[in-house]
């Protein structure tokens, strides 16, 4: 029960964007299959399989791109753009943070040493009453759910065939601002004091963050695609 209501530690996003990703790409219904696509997918057929979870994403990417650039349909590019975004937060993300992990979590210190006024060393900063350190570690990091505010923009933009405007950028940026923003006023009231720690970093807390992250996430992104998502609703 606890791994459903935790939608197995994936995210919701990421669920509905391989569903919409799936569901575009077999809207396609030419017909004819290439001896080079019969080995392409049998080969991601069996890394798929595998249980190691950074090849399957590989798998994945590599299709993924290998439909964008041979489909004819323009549903099967979307689903397969929508696919190739889906690996970002699920592997591409967490390989750069191997490899960027140090400054990544001091820029999330720093925010959060500005905001409590204390000082701060690498990714430790310390409570503002003096009681304590906080340690910023690789889950509490922007990086992630900045990743999912991206997916999440590609997978409405995609789904609603949403022209391309220069506000795209404006609207996909608050997506990933208001990401950092609640991450990082989270772990701020984190560092007030053990106490604050521990009420922020409970299940409870786990859950208001988390849900106010998807809220602002989805309502930027329905802001932004609104001309042909709205008439549709």
């Amino acid at each position: 029960m606890d791994a459903l209501l935790g939608t197995f530690e994936i995210s919701v996003i990421v669920w509905i964007s391989c569903a919409a990703g799936v569901s575009l790409v077999l809207k396609d219904r030419t017909i004819g299959i290439r001896s080079s696509e019969l080995v392409l997918g049998a080969t991601v057929g069996l890394l798929a399989v595998l249980p190691i979870a950074p090849v399957s994403w590989l798998a994945v990417t590599a299709l993924s791109l290998y439909i964008i650039n041979t489909a004819d349909v323009s549903s099967s590019r979307r689903g397969a753009l929508i696919l190739l975004a889906t690996a970002v937060p699920m592997f591409w993300s967490r390989l750069l943070f191997q490899f960027f992990a140090e400054p990544i979590l001091r820029i999330d210190a720093s925010l959060v040493g500005w905001i409590l006024r204390t000082h701060r060393s690498g990714d430790i900063v310390e409570f503002a009453d003096a009681s304590g350190v906080l340690v910023i570690l690789p889950a509490c990091s922007s990086l992630a759910n900045v990743s999912l505010a991206i997916l999440c923009w590609v997978t409405l933009s995609q789904l609603v065939s949403h022209k391309k405007s220069a506000y795209d950028l404006f609207w996909s940026l608050m997506a990933c601002f208001s990401v950092i923003a609640v991450n990082v006023t989270r772990i701020s009231f984190m560092g007030l004091s053990q106490w604050h720690y521990a009420m922020f970093h409970s299940p409870w807390g786990d859950a208001v963050a988390n849900t106010t992250i998807l809220g602002l996430t989805i309502g930027f992104c329905m802001l932004g695609v609104r001309r042909e998502l709205f008439p549709r609703i």
